[in-house]
């Protein structure tokens, strides 16, 4: 056993808790099941803690030439980008058990996606909400919120997958050196798979009180540089890298609504210019319309998480805009299309619209016949 750490007290009391080894693997997936904050999220990815939903324990799986059961998974999470995240809680000093289960979980990063197609993921979750007395709609509003469309985050899971875009986690109590290098190695050469093993040692002091310990283990700096969210949000989009990544992350039908709009953007000719910005999680293009001798406009942004938004100071602030009459008019066409404005015009608002909603053709022009009026109205004041 190592050494113990030190819990003070209210009473200034100095408790000391020393390492004490779980009763068994069982109690240390229990632990995981009922408390997933244990595979510490905010050290896997700095820059966005993971948050994480479990989607079922124990999961077995089978190859499609062979029907029976090959080996159980102990858990399969997702985090909050659909990104599966696969469990396995095993001792790992035998050298063939720690060779069996790397190679085991090598084999999920090649063929999750033959094991569990999207429908059974799903049935997975519902199910083990439903053996826990939960309902699955409210643990999922839970995890996303009120506003997450479940439909789509279900279909970027199935695009993660098909992507090979997984996280595997070696989780022990004492994770050995040999796995260590093994993790290490393997988590630098395999993109976008990212590997891990997670240590999570537990405390105990003499009179009962508890204490896990979680540490990451695997993210040397070239795997972090390569694969964590803070360097991700560097990316620099232009229109080739932009629609291709949009189509595998929301399908080509809403694809083919943000090229519609580009389309129409880039059309205007010399009167709009499209600006390509940076970000992973947020960034895409914005429709800036160029004015002689005043500041430039931005009409609107379409960001990669498949949104298209608007600044109310943007508007507010020009003419004819500045004008009551002229923003509340302004205010009526794009509530009329779902953006809502404020009616004080200083009121800073930054209303967005779901792509999805204009896959009615109808919609996408309404969309469209909006800005085209802001456009003429800018020109005429």
């Amino acid at each position: 056993m190592g050494g113990g750490i030190y819990l003070i007290q209210d009473n200034d009391q100095l408790v000391e808790m020393t390492e004490q080894a779980y009763d068994s693997e069982d109690q240390l997936q229990e632990y995981l099941e009922t408390y997933p904050n244990l595979l510490a999220g905010d050290d896997i990815d700095r820059g966005i803690p993971r948050r994480w939903l479990l989607i079922s324990q124990d999961i077995a799986t089978s190859k499609e030439e062979d029907i029976t059961q090959e080996w159980a998974l102990s858990h399969l999470f997702l985090d909050q980008e659909a990104i599966p995240t696969l469990v396995e809680i095993k001792p790992t000093h035998n050298r063939d058990v720690r060779q069996k289960v790397v190679g085991q979980m090598i084999d999920y990063a090649a063929n999750a996606g033959v094991y569990w197609p999207i429908e059974s993921i799903i049935t997975k979750f519902e199910v083990n909400c439903r053996e826990h007395g939960r309902d699955p709609e409210q643990v999922f509003e839970k995890f996303l919120g009120k506003d997450a469309h479940e439909e789509k985050f279900w279909q970027k899971v199935k695009t993660n997958l098909q992507a090979g875009k997984i996280r595997l986690v070696f989780v022990a109590e004492n994770i050995s050196a040999e796995l260590r290098r093994i993790v290490e190695f393997l988590n630098g050469q395999m993109d976008p798979v990212e590997i891990l093993a997670l240590e999570i040692k537990q405390y105990v002091s003499q009179d009962g009180l508890r204490t896990l310990v979680p540490r990451v283990i695997g993210q040397t700096t070239e795997a972090q540089l390569k694969k964590s969210s803070t360097t991700r949000e560097r990316r620099k989009w232009d229109e080739t890298s932009f629609f291709q990544e949009f189509k595998t992350r929301w399908g080509a039908d809403e694809a083919s609504i943000v090229i519609k709009i580009h389309n129409w953007a880039k059309n205007q000719g010399p009167l709009v210019k499209i600006q390509w910005g940076r970000g992973d999680v947020y960034g895409g293009f914005a429709a800036i319309v160029n004015q002689q001798g005043r500041k430039n406009l931005e009409l609107f942004s379409i960001d990669i998480s498949g949104s298209l938004e608007i600044y109310s100071n943007n508007y507010s602030c020009q003419p004819p805009f500045n004008s009551n009459s002229k923003w509340l008019e302004l205010r009526g066409k794009l509530s009329s299309i779902g953006l809502a404005l404020p009616g004080n015009a200083e009121e800073f608002r930054a209303p967005s619209l779901r792509l999805s909603t204009l896959e009615d053709d109808a919609a996408l022009e309404q969309v469209i016949e909006t800005f085209n009026w802001v456009i003429e109205e800018i020109n005429q004041g």
